[in-house]
């Protein structure tokens, strides 16, 4: 049975916007800036997605210098 989460808070702007000094004409107002959200995954979601990914997204990373898909690809040739 599924049951609500009462917990939850609801989320907050990341950036702030300042109310403007002097009212400008709708056609000259300045582009407002983008809200970016980051997003955090547990390590137990890393293991997985490392776990389940392709050997060619592997090779691609280890390309690019991630440490961990380098080491990966060093055990699987020793396996070799």
């Amino acid at each position: 049975m599924i049951s609500p989460v009462s917990s939850a808070t609801p989320a907050q702007p990341q950036a702030a916007v300042q109310p403007q000094q002097t009212r400008q004409p709708a056609q000259a107002s300045a582009p407002k800036a983008a809200v970016t959200d980051t997003v955090q995954i547990s390590n137990a979601a890393k293991v997985l997605q490392e776990a389940t990914e392709t050997p060619a997204q592997t090779a691609k990373e280890a390309a690019s210098g991630d440490r961990q898909a380098k080491a990966l690809l060093a055990r699987e040739t020793a396996r070799k």
